[in-house]
């Protein structure tokens, strides 16, 4: 059952998922849309948000040996055309730059839709020994790619992002790296921004252009659809064979290296919104929130109020803790309705009685509930709160993802499922294209991934009655 509604500006989730999503990236101010359709502006608290995660995400990128780098944001089209199947599979979104001041240019230069092309021709400029490898790269970047629907931060025309790539001297070490950074984006997702995933490989047919395999974290939102979260691939020396990428290899022969590519985008903020977010506005996990505590006075014009308000958050931004005091003219009910709907961790009040108590009001905004703490343990009690928060909307997050995963044995039954309930269903499948095909064309699902820990649900195929090779995972994505 829904809350009790303070924020009149959010459409209810219950009556318009979509619109109630749309609201929220706009009211929150995390958004607004550009002059130029499909494109949006991240806004001061949005990108705010972004850089919590640009910043943790780096973090563990450095731990493993990655280096960032930043690449030309426009590919010559001979050179983006040198792998077939990349340039076929981004066609229909790749924007083109053909004039350059007022001359015509001799070649189109498209706006990169990803940088596979760009960082094998540097690699086949400056790669020659297997001693240099592996080459672990990354770069934090906006991509354009020209979809034909946008929604903020789900799908836009440009988008940012961080694409990781890098080479390896054997195919080992590559799927090494390709699993590595899977579970480092699943780990992320789980200790970070409280959202449980399922770890799989796509099927061949939803795998990235030119990869030899795909790999995805999966999750579900309260709609109970699902969004694909980050992906990392494995694409073997395919692209190395068609840059001349090579090195000289421990036998002085000539050899080809084994590559990787894999990306997190401002889509995760999405994932936050569509995953927690309540008819109150956002609920932001503490570790990521721009404002982890907001401190609101109470009867601010008594004496001393506004001082002890001051004195406390001085000692919580000591303590590591981002904080902020809204001293402010506004009502304190204006203030409490304003941080629910940005989706602050936790509201500290304190007031004249709270002061003579030698105590001060904290407020979950992930259930509402109050803790009263005293001043002397202040730094502590927030510590434990904000570690709970989390812990409770993790919680939350798996209890939605695991009441609406269902397991199916007929396509009639899998459509059934989605019809009346929605979620994941999961079943065996052959792994053929034809029923891949039929599921989604019959049930109006797509496959999201092969999960990596298998099941054994039944001997058959649910759809053609063949002998099931893999368990497989069915859903409405975004």
């Amino acid at each position: 059952m829904a809350k009790e509604k303070n924020v009149e500006r959010i459409t209810n989730m219950e009556d318009d998922f979509a619109q109630w999503y749309t609201d929220i990236c706009r009211q929150a101010e995390l958004v607004e849309y550009a002059s130029v359709k499909g494109f949006t502006i991240l806004r001061p608290y949005g990108y705010a948000i972004w850089e919590n995660i640009q910043r943790i995400l780096d973090g563990e990128f450095k731990k493993t040996g990655h280096e960032n780098v930043a690449m030309p944001v426009l590919i010559p089209e001979s050179l983006l055309k040198k792998e077939g199947e990349l340039v076929n599979g981004f066609a229909p979104e790749v924007a083109w730059v053909t004039m350059g001041g007022s001359e015509q240019l001799e070649e189109r230069l498209a706006f990169r839709p990803t940088s596979e092309t760009m960082f094998c021709d540097h690699w086949a400029n400056v790669l020659q020994s297997y001693r240099q490898l592996p080459m672990l790269y990354n770069q934090w970047c906006s991509v354009i790619r020209w979809e034909k629907t946008t929604r903020p931060f789900l799908r836009s025309r440009e988008f940012w992002w961080q694409e990781g790539h890098t080479i390896h001297e054997t195919a080992e070490e590559a799927q090494a790296e390709t699993e590595q950074q899977l579970n480092c984006y699943a780990d992320f997702c789980q200790n970070v921004l409280a959202i449980p995933v399922v770890k799989g490989r796509k099927t061949d047919k939803e795998k990235f252009a030119g990869a030899e395999a795909t790999y995805t974290i999966e999750a579900m939102m309260k709609d109970h659809k699902a969004l694909q979260s980050a992906t990392s691939h494995y694409f073997g020396d395919k692209f190395s064979r068609a840059y001349d990428v090579t090195f000289t290899g421990r036998d002085n022969k000539q050899q080809y290296p084994f590559q990787t590519s894999w990306g997190a985008t401002t889509r995760l903020i999405g994932a936050v919104i569509m995953t927690h977010g309540d008819n109150n506005g956002l609920v932001l996990p503490p570790k990521i929130a721009p404002v982890q505590v907001v401190i609101v006075p109470i009867a601010a014009h008594k004496p001393g109020v506004k001082e002890k308000a001051a004195e406390l958050m001085q000692r919580l931004q000591d303590a590591g803790v981002r904080v902020k005091l809204d001293d402010s003219e506004q009502s304190p009910g204006w203030k409490f309705a304003q941080y629910e709907m940005k989706g602050v961790p936790l509201r500290l009040e304190i007031g004249p009685k709270d002061m003579e108590a030698g105590q001060c009001v904290l407020v979950r905004r992930v259930d509402g509930e109050k803790v009263v703490t005293s001043l002397e343990s202040l730094e502590m009690t927030v510590a434990e709160q904000l570690e709970s928060v989390h812990e409770t909307m993790f919680q939350r997050a798996m209890d939605n993802l695991n009441e609406h995963t269902y397991e199916a044995y007929s396509l009639e039954e899998a459509k059934q499922l989605q019809e009346e309930k929605g979620g994941f269903i999961k079943t065996m499948w052959c792994g053929e294209l034809e029923c891949e095909n039929k599921m989604k064309e019959q049930a109006g699902m797509s496959s999201r991934c092969m999960p990596l820990k298998q099941e054994h649900l039944a001997d058959k195929c649910p759809i053609c009655g063949k002998e099931a090779k893999y368990s497989i995972i069915w859903g409405i994505a975004y």
